[in-house]
């Protein structure tokens, strides 16, 4: 790359807020707060919360010796980083106030800044062991000839049949202390980039999603390829390539045979001995790896599934039309300007009115406090009759009000000594709802609790109400186990 040409490239990173982080006037006070903030412990925080912790450290850094002072408030701080594109706000759904968060490059500045705190070693013998296993891994499940991938298994069973061999003897070769040591601090960087990267995916969606609609807009023909798609049903962002490739993540994520294998293996390592010399944040990490790593997945999955639905919705409802009226609108008026720019000069008075618009002002003293003894509710307690109440009326008015989640538990356990699985609708199908639909929650709650949820699987199940009449429903595909009934017993 000629020199010209790597200087303008840096010139474009330099406008990244990545860059603009790590050159701004109060780059260390900024990563220090922010690092303390939103990555080190809560990644996201609501406005008010944000707010009293950032003032909170304001105070202590101005009071402190450090060269540098502070002196703005946390409000105006925060709106400051916002717009550098250091934080993102976000309005989560059935939220009372807006949640501020890293953003990505951000993150990803504050994380190299610490790099450079504590560097790591060199070159250390667990990631020259990755990279040659990930290697010979690779050239393995490519090679095409099967007699080499034959000679390959054989020399790899005869490897595993002498490792068999020595351990049946009591010879175990295992690593020393400070080469496990070693090895678990470089998974844990590993994993704790791979956590990190939930984030940029999220972020690739979103772009995914304005190229989108950007393209639907910017198309002044008649329907085309992506539109097409759209109302034949397809969603195009999780059909994309990037689509694809987290939903194969994500399903791998979300398999119950890799997840136990996790479980197993971190259980295994967390109780090693030389797991004791790690840090406390380092065994933390590692305890709480897998929910991490599903919810991190499940932000990112419930993003995919959103922009999809909106994309298509905005197609659907047929809003892009008034979009591109509007976007053409614009163009007729930017390009009639550039017609009249050196026809009219920019202090010209033109013979044209513009009403805008006006509120009526009003002094504080007009106002009317409002005296809340005016509503005040008379306090009079009345006697009221005396009501007859049987135990029969007392036991039905239970048996309507709550699930008889014992009577499912036996339900369950009677019916799994017959089966070896069982989904809602086939319990339904050979135990009637006696309760209707509470029979049917009471069910799905158990199922949620000790049964196996199949991940975007649904399944319809029928009942008749207390009226008698038939009703039905689509609920989440449950699985109750053989293996499991001794639970409701």
């Amino acid at each position: 790359m000629k020199v010209q040409a790597r200087i303008a490239a840096y010139h474009r990173l330099a406008e990244l807020p990545l860059w603009r982080l790590l050159a701004a006037r109060h780059a260390p006070e900024i990563a220090g707060l922010l690092q303390t903030l939103l990555l080190d412990g809560e990644r996201r925080l609501p406005a008010s919360i944000l707010f009293e912790r950032l003032q909170h450290h304001l105070d202590g850094v101005n009071a402190s010796d450090l060269p540098q002072e502070l002196p703005r408030t946390a409000q105006a701080y925060v709106a400051d980083w916002l717009a550098q594109g250091f934080l993102e706000r976000h309005l989560p759904d059935g939220a009372s106030e807006e949640e501020y968060e890293l953003s990505s490059q951000a993150a990803q500045a504050i994380r190299f800044l610490a790099s450079l705190e504590a560097p790591r070693t060199a070159a250390t013998e667990s990631r020259l062991s990755l990279v040659i296993q990930q290697l010979v891994q690779l050239a393995e499940q490519t090679e095409t000839d099967p007699a080499a991938r034959m000679s390959a298994l054989l020399a790899e069973r005869e490897r595993i049949d002498a490792e068999i061999a020595r351990a049946a003897e009591g010879r175990l070769a295992t690593l020393d202390a400070k080469r496990a040591l070693e090895r678990t601090r470089e998974i844990v960087r590993l994993a704790d980039d791979l956590a990190e990267d939930f984030r940029r995916v999220r972020e690739d969606f979103g772009r995914l999603n304005r190229d989108f609609r950007e393209r639907i807009l910017g198309d002044e023909g008649g329907r085309g390829e992506l539109l097409d798609r759209l109302f034949e049903g397809v969603d195009v962002i999780a059909e994309s390539e990037a689509g694809r490739s987290f939903n194969a993540f994500w399903a791998l994520l979300n398999d119950s045979e890799r997840s136990a294998q996790l479980d197993a293996a971190l259980d295994a390592v967390l109780s090693r001995t030389f797991a004791q010399v790690l840090a406390r944040e380092e065994r933390g990490f590692l305890r709480g790896l897998t929910r991490v790593l599903l919810d991190r997945g499940g932000e990112v999955h419930e993003v995919l599934q959103h922009f999809a639905r909106s994309l298509r919705g905005f197609v659907q409802s047929r809003g892009y039309l008034e979009q591109r009226r509007l976007n053409h609108l614009l163009r007729e008026a930017q390009v009639q300007a550039l017609q009249l720019r050196d026809d009219v000069r920019a202090r010209q008075r033109m013979p044209y009115l513009l009403q805008l618009t006006t509120g009526e002002l009003g002094s504080l003293s007009q106002w009317r406090l409002r005296d809340p003894r005016v509503d005040q509710a008379d306090g009079q307690v009345l006697r009221a009759a005396v009501a007859g109440i049987s135990l029969d009326s007392i036991s039905a008015l239970v048996a309507q009000s709550e699930i008889d989640f014992r009577g499912l538990h036996r339900d369950l356990h009677e019916l799994l000594a017959d089966y070896a699985q069982l989904s809602v609708a086939q319990v339904l199908d050979l135990r009637p709802a006696r309760q209707g639909l509470g029979s049917v929650v009471g069910l799905v709650s158990t199922g949620a609790r000790h049964g196996i949820v199949a991940p975007d699987k649904t399944e319809s199940v029928a009942w008749l109400g207390n009226d008698g009449r038939a009703r039905r429903a689509h609920i989440p595909l449950i699985w109750f186990m053989r293996e499991k009934r001794d639970v409701f017993a």
